[in-house]
């Protein structure tokens, strides 16, 4: 809240948006939305001193709810950070995730939407670390999960569990835009 403060005093002071995001280290789009729910909210500068960090919290951003536009979405989300640290889980899927989700809000979002909605939502997310490899040079190996159930003895019908593990060698490929078309015409 303290830069809402300093983006408003700046904008009191007569400063343009674009001199105002320059100085801040933010987006003039940025600046522009923070003063226009500024004046939106029926504030004006200076601020009153009991109106504390939080109150102010409240009152500019008081319409945005869960994060979605006022009458965007006309069915309730789930909370999508949620969905997402279950799938972490062993055993969780999204066709789980949504049945619980349909089972708590019944006018809720059939499958594919709620399948389409988290992965727009998942899009947004920052990416992970990109490593480069040189081919052949390290081999990564991950526990696949759960056993399977291996017969070992024919006669007996003696079973097992059996751990399975993925291997896989680790290269960094580079392509080129002629690269793709003349492997496209050797597999022709």
């Amino acid at each position: 809240m303290r830069r809402v403060r300093d983006v408003i005093r700046m904008k009191a002071a007569g400063l343009p948006s674009r001199e105002i995001a320059r100085r801040m280290g933010a987006a003039p789009s940025t600046v522009r939305l923070t003063i226009r729910r500024f004046e939106a909210a029926g504030l004006s500068w200076p601020l009153p001193d009991e109106l504390t960090d939080t109150a102010l919290e409240a009152r500019l951003f008081a319409k945005t709810g869960n994060g979605n536009r006022q009458g965007h979405r006309r069915i309730a989300e789930p909370d999508w950070a949620a969905v997402h640290r279950e799938l972490k889980r062993k055993h969780v899927t999204l066709s789980i995730l949504w049945e619980e989700y349909v089972g708590a809000e019944s006018g809720g979002y059939r499958y594919s939407r709620f399948c389409e909605l988290y992965r727009a939502w998942e899009g947004r997310l920052s990416v992970t670390m990109r490593q480069a490899h040189v081919a052949g040079d390290k081999l990564f190996v991950n526990y696949a999960g759960d056993g399977v159930p291996v017969v070992v003895d024919r006669l007996t019908g003696e079973r097992r569990t059996a751990q399975i593990f993925v291997a896989v060698l680790g290269a960094e490929l580079h392509l080129r835009a002629g690269d793709v078309d003349a492997g496209a015409r050797r597999l022709d």
